[in-house]
């Protein structure tokens, strides 16, 4: 289940921020989801990588890994990202690592650390999701 859940994403991402940000699905598993993200081409006008770019890999994996947890029947839905950083980055790739924290009936929090190549820390942050039904498909679409 968990391979299917990153193959759909990688599908659904096809031509979206996550894509074009370059960000790699690297694991996968319950409560835990990692990624590579290249620091080229994510960076703000002084050459450091942009603070943005953290919190879309932070959200990203934090998302992934709360749709392997709420399974093909319902969805997660992001309602709070908090991102400190605590390193500027210039070059290179980092890798967001995103671990459980809980995993409940409809709230879901994950723990994110974004490191550099050198296993520095980079950033960190904590994403809040909700656990919801997927909606009703509408007949005659």
């Amino acid at each position: 289940m968990v391979n299917d859940m990153v193959e759909q994403f990688n599908a659904a991402s096809a031509g979206g921020l996550a894509q074009r940000m370059g960000i790699v699905i690297t694991a996968a598993e319950q409560g835990r989801v990692e990624a590579t993200m290249p620091v080229d081409g994510n960076t703000q006008p002084y050459g450091l990588l942009h603070g943005g770019a953290s919190a879309a890999l932070a959200e990203t994996i934090g998302s992934i890994a709360g749709a392997i947890h709420a399974g093909p029947s319902r969805m997660i839905v992001g309602v709070d990202l908090s991102c400190t950083h605590h390193r500027a980055v210039r070059s290179g790739t980092v890798t967001g690592i995103a671990t459980a924290l809980h995993e409940g009936g409809t709230v879901a929090t994950y723990a994110i650390r974004i490191s550099d190549e050198d296993d520095r820390l980079v950033c960190t942050a904590r994403l809040t999701c909700l656990v919801r039904a997927l909606p009703a498909k509408k007949t005659g679409q």
